[in-house]
């Protein structure tokens, strides 16, 4: 006899873009607890690098960058991975206004005030897959 247990959650995969080591070890740390896999890198192009379906959202600490850098690599990662998810953690999110506005074929970037908790992106992180596993 199958019994109805319940639904399998799907298992979230990130990458994380910061250029402070105790930023990306710590949130990655966080976040494996949680049973999220990880990539991280302190270089924002490592980011493109990463397998299409590899990861299902990308946790940017843009602050850490130039912003000519950040809005061409968002844009770039709209166009190319639509399904997604950017979450920027900004102190200044209007620096990227630019690259932030809903375009209709990407998921939207969500922006987090810097500093945020892990439970807080972990939220995000599972809201997103869950989204797109219905």
């Amino acid at each position: 006899m199958v019994t109805a247990g319940k639904p399998s959650r799907a298992r979230a995969q990130v990458s994380i873009v910061s250029n402070n080591s105790e930023t990306l070890d710590g949130l990655q740390e966080y976040l494996a607890k949680a049973g999220v896999s990880c990539l991280t890198t302190r270089a924002i192009r490592e980011l493109a690098k990463t397998p299409g379906d590899a990861a299902s959202s990308a946790i940017i600490f843009p602050d850490d960058f130039a912003d000519v850098e950040v809005i061409a690599f968002l844009r770039a990662l709209r166009r190319d991975r639509p399904k997604l998810l950017a979450v920027l953690i900004t102190r200044e999110p209007q620096r990227y206004r630019a690259a932030l506005e809903p375009d209709g074929r990407s998921v939207s970037p969500l922006v987090m005030p810097r500093p945020s908790f892990g439970w807080e992106i972990l939220d995000a992180i599972r809201a997103h897959v869950e989204a797109f596993q219905s």
